[in-house]
């Protein structure tokens, strides 16, 4: 079966660099990953890689940090197949081509540091070859992990190369049933919320941004296989201490769904993105607070916090 994926063929905060092994990727149609101290690992298992990958970088302490390197180099030799199809992207929130997959992937030095114009730049040595389509769409908010390489749904493949732009879409656990009132309000709430965040948090919280400047709406999350498993509604910072805060909707969830799912992604933020002491917090807002909603967080309180929102609606003569 068909799979979909997404790569990045370079560090996009490093521009000239990505130009030249993107510009390399569409002429001799290839796309690579790869740590360059690393060799030749492709008969290796799982655990011999990530045996290695420890030795080769002792620096890298991070559970989480290893298993998505280790994993991007196991699915990007092993599960990646011929007829599969790759979207090339640069930061998190551009496409700049889609092609289908070709060759087996291979071992080649020469071609790694041809591919980065033989610059001192670390280089890529597992290449795949792929014949692209050069599409470059542009998206106003985030719609990418800052993963190197994970795995994407068909529906979402179609839905990011279409001739229009979509919204973000929801790719977690969503409420399905008749939309009420409330779910519909809640939908242009977050853009509201977003848009008049220093106001609405009193300059005490500030939107997360990456290293591309894009915001933390509707930011995409990966599981340790490298296959994308939500999106956090918002994702901010405390402007003083630098712990970060989760900040879900309800959105007419059931309260244990949407408790379950922040926590979740609570785990994901501290395992993926806290550095030395930084802290994770929550934070759901909902139209009314319920009191299976209070039970749910009373163990947590110290750690996820319940807001109210009001609004109001009038018809004014004219």
């Amino acid at each position: 079966m068909r799979r979909y994926w997404v790569i990045a063929p370079y560090d996009s905060t490093k521009p000239n660099v990505f130009e030249t092994a993107w510009a390399y990727d569409v002429s001799h149609k290839t796309i690579a990953v790869g740590w360059r101290e690393l060799v030749d690992i492709g008969s290796l298992s799982r655990e011999e890689i990530e045996k290695q990958y420890r030795e080769k970088y002792p620096q890298t302490t991070n559970k989480g940090s290893i298993t998505r390197d280790v994993n991007t180099l196991w699915n990007f030799l092993h599960e990646v197949s011929i007829g599969d199809v790759i979207i090339a992207r640069k930061g998190t929130k551009k496409i700049v081509g889609y092609g289908n997959v070709t060759g087996k992937p291979y071992y080649d030095i020469a071609a790694a540091k041809e591919r980065v114009g033989n610059s001192t730049e670390n280089y890529y040595p597992y290449l795949i070859s792929v014949d692209w389509t050069v599409s470059e769409i542009v998206y106003p908010n985030i719609v990418f992990s800052f993963y190197t390489m994970y795995e994407i749904a068909e529906d979402k493949y179609k839905e990011l190369i279409g001739d229009v732009i979509p919204p973000p879409a929801e790719t977690d656990e969503t409420y399905i049933g008749e939309q009420s009132t409330e779910f519909v309000l809640e939908r242009y709430l977050e853009d509201f919320i977003v848009t008049n965040f220093d106001t609405i948090f009193d300059g005490q919280l500030i939107i997360y941004r990456d290293q591309d400047g894009g915001i933390g709406q509707q930011f995409p999350i990966v599981n340790s296989d490298g296959k994308q498993i939500g999106r956090i509604d918002i994702l901010a910072k405390n402007k003083n201490s630098n712990n970060y805060t989760v900040i879900e909707l309800k959105k007419g969830r059931e309260s244990d769904q949407v408790v379950g799912q922040l926590l979740r992604y609570m785990g994901w933020v501290k395992e993926n993105l806290c550095e030395g002491n930084q802290e994770v917090t929550g934070l759901i807002i909902c139209r009314d607070i319920d009191e299976r909603l209070v039970y749910a967080v009373s163990p947590i309180s110290s750690i996820v916090q319940i807001k109210r929102y009001k609004m109001d609606f009038q018809l004014i003569s004219t």
